[in-house]
């Protein structure tokens, strides 16, 4: 039994490090690839409107990155076209789906990853500006801090820049 448990742990151990790569493809304006490269093959996944932002990082806090892709579309709980964020893992060597974000609190304007969070630049109807760190929670992205809030553009930049 101990040496069950000794190999499933070296098994998912080699999972968790083994060689990866997230990149996207894109073909034209609203047409590009997730593609995800490891030592035992290619994987892609479609996305079928424009891309306005991609990184990569352990969004989830699993020891393995993770792709963060901005894209520019509405969803089924919000038909408004917007920027959103849409979050993929690496399972098995397929890429899938983490998590796709529809809305956060304010108008998503852009983001980054830094430091295990993902940091967005968002700004409101009357023109202000706020820096929120995010955290992944069990499912789905929380709210961890706000760096920034009710601002001018420029000050909220200096922040999302160097958060």
């Amino acid at each position: 039994m101990i040496r069950y448990l000794m190999t499933a742990a070296v098994m998912m151990l080699a999972t968790a490090t083994e060689a990866q790569h997230f990149s996207v493809e894109t073909q034209h304006d609203s047409l590009s690839y997730l593609v995800l490269r490891t030592e035992a093959g290619t994987d892609r996944w479609r996305l079928t409107f424009p891309v306005y932002r991609f990184c990569e990082g352990d969004v989830d806090g699993d020891g393995v990155a993770d792709a963060m892709v901005g894209v520019v579309k509405s969803t089924r709980f919000d038909p408004v076209v917007a920027r959103r964020i849409f979050l993929f893992k690496n399972y098995q060597g397929c890429v899938r789906p983490l998590w796709m974000g529809s809305r956060f609190g304010g108008i998503l304007e852009d983001f980054r990853y830094a430091d295990g969070h993902l940091i967005t630049l968002q700004s409101t109807s009357d023109g202000r500006y706020a820096v929120v760190r995010h955290r992944w929670r069990k499912f789905g992205l929380g709210v961890d801090s706000l760096l920034i809030t009710n601002v001018d553009k420029q000050a909220a930049l200096a922040v999302f820049e160097h958060p």
